[in-house]
């Protein structure tokens, strides 16, 4: 009679000589698709940016347009993009931050926590055309916000038609903003070790001491991470901005599409490359800083 031991050895036996002579594939062949999005959608645009800014109309190699980003209204142009950016992703941060801790305390399968994580996702991804015609019909000069405050008395564009200026860009930023943190943070958050409280409170400590001396400083590098993808998202979006902002180039893409379509000022096409290439390198030293502070953060995340 033969064993079940036996027998399984036996059949592994009988197998080894087929997976031997099974062609083996590599591994790394499952990274292909991702290799080929970021050679279409990351590389290739690179590389025409950086080609276009530097050659002329004609294809003469010149550096005229990588030293028009010298020019005071282009500079003008990056630093609003960059307070911009830098202030959606700090009120995003923060206030998302906040709703993050609000969740905590929530079962993860409750209907608040459920009903908030999927509201995180929706809107985090409503934005272009449709988020600002939502805030043009809500708070635009005959929206219905804006004419329910007149009639109470209250003339929000007091000052002038701001919402259609780079001011008017921070309301909806911030709006989609605020999701993107609660989806990108709430992960660190969960992470905390409950018996880094337990320890903490056996060892006489306080709530505000285990946020003090534990939580701040050990959500601190994904918390600084999330702030600098926020200020990447905001620095990069077009659609919105392009939809609510018709007129003028206050930031760096509306700048691109001006010299891209403008009429007015000919031959300045190939500028819109070197705006570009300088949108390509802040993002990239952003993302670069974001890749190692969260590479920091992954340390006890695990």
């Amino acid at each position: 009679m033969t064993s079940p031991t036996s027998h399984t050895l036996g059949g592994a036996e009988l197998d080894a000589p087929l997976r031997r002579g099974a062609p083996r594939i590599p591994a790394a062949i499952g990274l292909v698709p991702f290799a080929a999005y970021l050679l279409l959608f990351l590389a290739l645009p690179t590389v025409l940016a950086l080609a276009s800014g530097l050659f002329d109309k004609s294809g003469t190699f010149t550096l005229d347009n990588i030293a028009a980003l010298g020019d005071p209204v282009i500079l003008t142009t990056f630093a609003n993009s960059a307070w911009l950016s830098a202030l959606t992703a700090i009120i995003g941060a923060v206030v998302g931050a906040l709703v993050c801790y609000a969740l905590l305390g929530m079962r993860e399968t409750g209907a608040v926590r459920t009903a908030v994580d999927a509201a995180a996702g929706v809107f985090a991804q409503f934005g272009g055309v449709m988020l600002a015609f939502a805030f043009i019909a809500t708070i635009g000069l005959q929206g219905v916000v804006t004419q329910l405050l007149l009639g109470a008395g209250i003339d929000i564009f007091a000052s002038g038609p701001w919402i259609y200026e780079l001011p008017g860009l921070i309301l909806p930023y911030v709006f989609f903003q605020i999701p993107l943190m609660v989806i990108t943070f709430m992960p660190a958050l969960s992470a905390l070790k409950p018996q880094w409280a337990e320890a903490n409170l056996t060892l006489g400590g306080t709530s505000a001491s285990f946020w003090m001396r534990i939580g701040v400083p050990v959500l601190s590098p994904a918390f600084l991470a999330c702030t600098l993808l926020l200020f990447a998202n905001a620095f990069s979006s077009y659609a919105t901005a392009a939809a609510l902002a018709s007129q003028g180039s206050q930031i760096v893409p509306l700048q691109i599409r001006t010299a891209l379509t403008s009429e007015t000022v000919l031959g300045r096409e190939n500028l819109a490359g070197a705006l570009a290439l300088g949108m390509i390198v802040v993002v990239g030293v952003v993302m670069g800083l974001y890749s190692l502070i969260q590479r920091r953060a992954a340390r006890w995340q695990g």
